[in-house]
């Protein structure tokens, strides 16, 4: 549900209790854009925990090397060492 911010002000107490009892985010907008939003305190906590596992990814993460960070994402190839040379075919009477 979107709501303009000059309505939400006069309707904030039913905002708040419509979202308290059916869970369903209000979208708070201004001029058409979304600035902010009334979710759940369930939601809030699933957001909140979100945010700290993807600051936990930036910092160092504990996700292991070569895994998505996101999901959809594909995993990262580890990079290979450059191939040398294991032998060379040098013509018969060739000298260095």
């Amino acid at each position: 549900m979107d709501v303009p911010v000059t309505e939400a002000r006069a309707q904030f107490a039913d905002l708040v209790n419509r979202v308290a009892y059916t869970g369903e985010p209000v979208k708070l907008t201004r001029r058409g854009r979304v600035m902010a939003a009334l979710v759940s305190p369930e939601d809030l906590e699933l957001l909140e925990t979100v945010r700290s596992q993807r600051a936990d990814l930036q910092v160092g993460g504990t996700v292991p090397p070569g895994q998505p960070s996101r999901p959809g994402e594909r995993p990262q190839q580890q990079p290979q060492p450059p191939m040398r040379i294991a032998a060379e075919y040098r013509p018969p009477g060739f000298r260095p």
